[in-house]
């Protein structure tokens, strides 16, 4: 287990405790407003990349979440992604996301993506740890 402490604006000190190794699924039937048609992305009715993207990113989210102080979470910073087989219409698919590097509020996952039929989507995504209130703020800025 990493311990990691940070030192908020308003040195505010709060520790978030989480492991390398950490794993979540999230899983999701393709339907039209999921393909690269709706999209726009492209023009047929498969799973569209932006989709298999959020559905990477979500799963990153949610690996993390339960292990962050109140009034933290994530945002995403960084996806390196290979969507390597299309999935149509009416189809399950998953995303998983496992944590493999904590570097003080940066977070690396391993991310991948399949359906019934097989591996679909790999890569990398990074996202970084936020006081959610202090976040919104400055964008009032």
């Amino acid at each position: 287990m990493v311990e990691v402490s940070h030192i908020f604006p308003i040195f505010e000190l709060k520790t978030i405790t989480m492991k390398i190794g950490l794993k979540f699924t999230a899983k999701q039937l393709v339907e039209y407003e999921h393909t690269a048609a709706k999209y726009g992305s492209g023009l047929v009715e498969v799973f569209a990349t932006p989709a298999m993207v959020a559905l990477m990113e979500n799963a990153s989210l949610h690996a993390v979440l339960p292990h962050l102080p109140d009034g933290n979470s994530t945002v995403g910073t960084e996806i390196c992604v290979k969507h390597i087989k299309p999935t149509p219409l009416g189809m399950n698919v998953f995303a998983e996301a496992e944590l493999t590097e904590i570097d003080g509020r940066r977070l690396v996952f391993k991310v991948r993506a399949w359906d019934d039929e097989g591996e679909i989507g790999t890569g990398t995504h990074t996202r970084f740890i936020i006081d959610s209130k202090r976040f919104m703020e400055k964008l009032k800025r």
